[in-house]
């Protein structure tokens, strides 16, 4: 099995914490390099990597040919262009959500990613979880019948930190950037629906959403049905998933931030049967993304997230940033 050599470009904490860690233990895949100007951040990497190629610049990173593959942790206003830089430079690529702030943005990719026949998505983790693996096949089974209303929750609070590029418009901060890519992409894989009807309702602090209520008439191959979302960088922790169908409700816990929110879990309540509940303490979507990538590249597995799905959920954003009614002070 050839090893996929991975490049990351820019020494983000949520790469030295989580993504790169997860590309140094995964099967098939070798941490081969970082492109950073600062020597002190690649010190953090090197900690659990003690043989890192470090690069000075991301130019540099993307003309080593011994590097297959790079991750692109950058600021959110950064990702296409570096995206395009990287498949251009004859890389597959993996870039953090959102890959691009309007869908758009999103169209000169997949004909890039086309015409190279290289690798380019999203890293939307999510959908290499079990838990959400087992959701989607529980919607397609019907175990809960045909879906009636889906409701999305995400929260937490980083108001103490008004520097993080999530408080900040000129490095496409917010809320709905940040998470709103999973209370609306989550649901939108789970049942294959996408909006016919949205509105929104938005608050605002320093140029970037801090709230955002979203209620929308979702379409999809088992019909239609009601939605509601709610994002928020300005309450306290929460994340929650629930579907509701004809036949029951099938509820997720720790749905975006498994094992560091709490424990991933499933349940199932259907009148007439005993609630039903299944556990995935140990799975490890960031390592099952870094080997579900290398699977592609190496076999031609299916990969389970494209540009297509990124920019439908993109497409999703841009209706909620258009339908926004300012809340009333």
């Amino acid at each position: 099995m050839k090893t996929v050599n991975w490049g990351v470009l820019g020494a983000a904490k949520f790469a030295r914490e989580h993504m790169a860690r997860a590309i140094h233990e995964a099967e098939g895949a070798r941490l081969h390099s970082l492109a950073t100007s600062d020597p002190a951040k690649a010190e953090g990497f090197r900690a659990f990597c003690p043989d890192l190629k470090v690069h000075a610049s991301y130019d540099a990173l993307l003309a080593d040919p011994e590097v297959d593959a790079v991750y692109i942790p950058l600021p959110n206003h950064l990702h296409v262009e570096w995206t395009r830089k990287a498949a251009l430079a004859g890389k597959h690529v993996l870039t953090e959500k959102p890959i691009a702030l309007a869908a758009a943005e999103i169209d000169g990719l997949i004909a890039l990613r086309d015409a190279s026949g290289l690798l380019v998505t999203e890293a939307y983790m999510i959908v290499h979880h079990p838990q959400w693996q087992r959701a989607r096949q529980l919607v397609a089974e019907g175990a809960i019948g045909r879906i009636l209303h889906a409701d999305a929750a995400f929260s937490y609070d980083n108001r103490a930190d008004p520097g993080n590029i999530r408080n900040r418009p000129e490095t496409g901060g917010g809320s709905i950037p940040d998470i709103g890519v999973y209370a609306y992409g989550s649901v939108r894989w789970t049942t294959g629906a996408e909006p016919v009807a949205v509105r929104s309702r938005i608050a605002r602090e320093n140029g970037v959403d801090v709230f955002a209520q979203v209620m929308a008439d979702m379409a999809g191959p088992g019909g239609r049905f009601t939605y509601a979302a709610m994002t928020s960088m300005r309450l306290p922790p929460r994340q929650e998933v629930v579907f509701q169908g004809e036949g029951g409700v099938m509820r997720l816990t720790a749905p975006f931030n498994a094992g560091l929110f709490g424990e991933a879990q499933l349940h199932l309540f259907r009148p007439g049967q005993p609630d039903h509940v299944e556990r995935f303490p140990g799975a490890r979507q960031y390592r099952n993304q870094v080997e579900a990538f290398g699977r592609t590249i190496r076999e031609g597995a299916p990969y389970p997230w494209s540009l297509e799905d990124a920019r439908g959920t993109q497409a999703m954003i841009d209706r909620v940033f258009a339908s926004d009614r300012p809340l009333a002070d």
